[in-house]
């Protein structure tokens, strides 16, 4: 799959600062002449959100498979009405996650088959893999107990330590295997630290 110039993903776990980053990246780029939008995953368009609702919410109990297809529901939309058409228009995309999550989440921590989702990968997102990929690693309990005193909560926080550490895991399996593509960033610095270290990968990576 091919690596797209201009598309940005950021991923990581639980409080990881993804969310944070996208919205200083953004205004970095900005500041340098780019045209740049900011989008998420699941998400993105008025489909999109809609099916966020029902991934996110608690009380939304779903075999890991209805997961898996709603996530992919949401992507296809997503790079059909945003993606797709802004880089066409020469225009930054940074998203707040995309397929490594579910490589991640779905793939490893639920333990679905990784060649079926590679399948769904094909058919949904043919030849559109981020050209830089920044992997927000931050221990799970620290992570967690960022989010608690931001008071989030939805289905995913409500999952055990080792689904985490397994998120954990397979986003570092992920990186080691493609390391021009997905570089590791220490997240437990401070915002402003994080982002200057973001910004020094991006412009070594665009030469």
């Amino acid at each position: 799959m091919s690596r797209v110039k201009g598309f940005i993903s950021f991923e990581g776990i639980e409080g990881s600062g993804k969310s944070t980053q996208v919205k200083l990246l953004t205004g970095y780029l900005r500041t340098k002449g780019h045209t740049v939008i900011e989008t998420v995953e699941p998400g993105g368009t008025k489909i999109g959100t809609k099916i966020r609702n029902l991934l996110l919410e608690p009380e939304n109990h779903m075999d890991p498979l209805t997961e898996l297809l709603l996530y992919y529901a949401s992507r296809a939309q997503h790079v059909r009405e945003v993606i797709y058409p802004a880089i066409l228009n020469n225009t930054v995309v940074i998203t707040d996650r995309f397929t490594d999550s579910t490589v991640a989440y779905q793939g490893y921590a639920r333990g679905l088959d990784l060649s079926f989702i590679n399948a769904l990968d094909e058919i949904v997102v043919p030849d559109m893999k981020p050209f830089l990929t920044f992997l927000l690693d931050l221990d799970v309990e620290e992570g967690l107990r960022r989010n608690r005193q931001a008071q989030k909560e939805d289905r995913f926080e409500l999952e055990t330590i080792e689904f985490h550490t397994s998120v954990r895991s397979a986003f570092l399996q992920i990186a080691k295997e493609e390391p021009e593509r997905v570089k590791i960033i220490d997240a437990s610095k401070s915002a402003e630290e994080v982002s200057m270290e973001i910004i020094k990968v991006l412009e070594e990576s665009w030469r």
